[in-house]
């Protein structure tokens, strides 16, 4: 299946609703300032153990997915500017949900389980695992993957999956190499060309250095993930 197919249908069945209203405030080309405002308007939907339990398969949606010690919690906090929306933790894996996250317009967010670092028995990671790759293949309103990779230990071999898998069914793919600030510049741009090098032949894949804490690539993450719950709008941007 590839899965662009659902996107395109997905994207053209908005209505006049909350979508336009929202579009018609922030416009075509938003800036930084009414970006912060779109993504400040993120709430917490639900929580669900399997795919099954997940909101309705309409709109789009865009989901975070990492290693349990990337800062996946901590970027979905910076990007929507709030400081609980996600669960962040010492303890790595405390993400063990497939978490909702709704936006002022009907789309979005998704914090997928953290891969790795968690507790618990192999037979909850396994399930884990197959929970995931299920709303992976089969979320039709999934228009988006947005990779948390540790910029000091790029491309883990759960990074390499997930790239591998984004690849096979054609989903757009946006690394955000977290964690910049504990790099020098000249570390944070050698780390960003080693991924560059390794990405060059999945054309749906883009990457770029980020940080929670010193909010480097901060507006250039967020409009990443907006246009990926635009589509229709960015296109006519461009």
């Amino acid at each position: 299946m590839n899965k662009l197919d659902s996107k395109d249908k997905t994207a053209g069945s908005e209505d006049q609703s909350p979508m336009h209203k929202a579009l018609d405030a922030l416009g075509t080309n938003p800036s930084a300032a009414k970006l912060q405002g779109y993504f400040q308007s993120a709430t917490y939907i639900t929580s669900a153990a399997k795919v099954s339990q997940s909101p309705a398969d309409a709109g789009l949606e865009v989901a975070f997915a990492g290693r349990s010690n990337a800062g996946k919690s901590s970027a979905i906090n910076r990007v929507s500017s709030q400081k609980k929306l996600a669960r962040t933790s010492k303890t790595p894996g405390r993400t063990q949900l497939l978490n909702f996250f709704g936006l002022n317009d009907g789309q979005r967010l998704v914090d997928l389980p953290g891969y790795g670092f968690a507790k618990v028995s192999i037979a909850k990671k396994l399930e884990w695992q197959k929970q995931m790759q299920k709303y992976l293949e089969h979320r039709d309103s999934l228009a988006a993957l947005i990779l948390l990779i540790d910029s000091r230990h790029p491309l883990q071999d759960f990074d390499q999956m997930m790239l591998d898998w984004a690849k096979t069914y054609e989903m757009r793919c946006h690394i955000l190499l977290t964690k910049a600030d504990k790099l020098s510049r000249s570390a944070g741009k050698k780390a960003l060309f080693a991924v560059e090098k390794s990405i060059n032949k999945h054309p749906l894949t883009t990457v770029q250095l980020f940080s929670a804490t010193s909010d480097e690539g901060l507006v250039e993450a967020r409009r990443v993930i907006f246009e990926q719950l635009h589509p229709a709008v960015s296109a006519s941007a461009t």
